[in-house]
């Protein structure tokens, strides 16, 4: 079937969009659309992909789902368009980049510019209703995007993973670690950011691990 998704994506995961579980998924997203209020905006649902295309990509963040307040999904797990007020877990992974590398907090909480040099921020479903958080779990989208994560493992080497909580740490199965640097810690929210989130010095070590094998770093702020 034809999705809009950037070129390289497209080519990727074509197999995977031409399986019935994806029509069902696709079939019923575009229902959710018409009759519910759904975020991100539709022209969002892939925007991780579009911002970093499948070479480029040099770090993964996973998320669980999009935030499912007004105006805050846009595509990328963790951010939310510029005039919107940072969440506390996107404030929590400004204040260790602060502590671990010394760049100040930026004012917004948009990561594009990070998307744009490589880092993948991938939620493990990529719609959800307003107000409901993990709504659209279990429709087909995990199927997709565990495949995507199957994929940048098996097809690239170098790869920086970066998983918070025990749900993105459920994923670490897998990513063949003998190429691949796997970084775990507590999700970052003011729920859990104090059991080992805080100290845990990801930024530097995603930026160490990609030095040692002649890759550019990665611009945090």
């Amino acid at each position: 079937m034809e999705v809009k998704i950037e070129q390289s994506w497209k080519d990727l995961l074509q197999e995977e969009f031409n399986k019935p579980y994806f029509q069902e998924l696709t079939d019923f997203v575009r229902e959710e659309y018409q009759s519910k209020k759904i975020f991100p905006p539709p022209k969002d649902i892939f925007k991780a992909f579009d911002l970093c295309p499948f070479d480029k990509v040099k770090v993964v963040i996973l998320g669980q789902d999009p935030y499912h307040g007004p105006g805050q999904a846009h595509g990328l797990c963790f951010s939310v368009n510029h005039d919107i007020p940072m969440p506390p877990s996107l404030v929590n992974i400004y204040k260790e980049i602060e502590t671990d590398i010394g760049k100040p907090m930026p004012n917004h909480g948009n990561l594009e510019y990070w998307a744009e040099q490589g880092v993948f921020l991938l939620n493990a479903t990529l719609t959800v209703i307003a107000h409901m958080a993990g709504s659209h779990q279990k429709k087909g989208w995990e199927t997709f995007t565990d495949e995507v994560i199957r994929l940048i493992s098996e097809k690239k080497d170098h790869v920086v993973f970066i998983l918070w909580g025990a749900y993105a740490q459920d994923k670490a199965w897998m990513i063949d670690e003998k190429k691949h640097l796997i970084l775990k810690a507590p999700h970052p929210s003011p729920l859990s950011a104090h059991r080992g989130f805080f100290g845990c010095k990801h930024f530097s070590q995603a930026n160490k691990y990609l030095k040692s094998h002649n890759l550019e770093p990665i611009e945090w702020v």
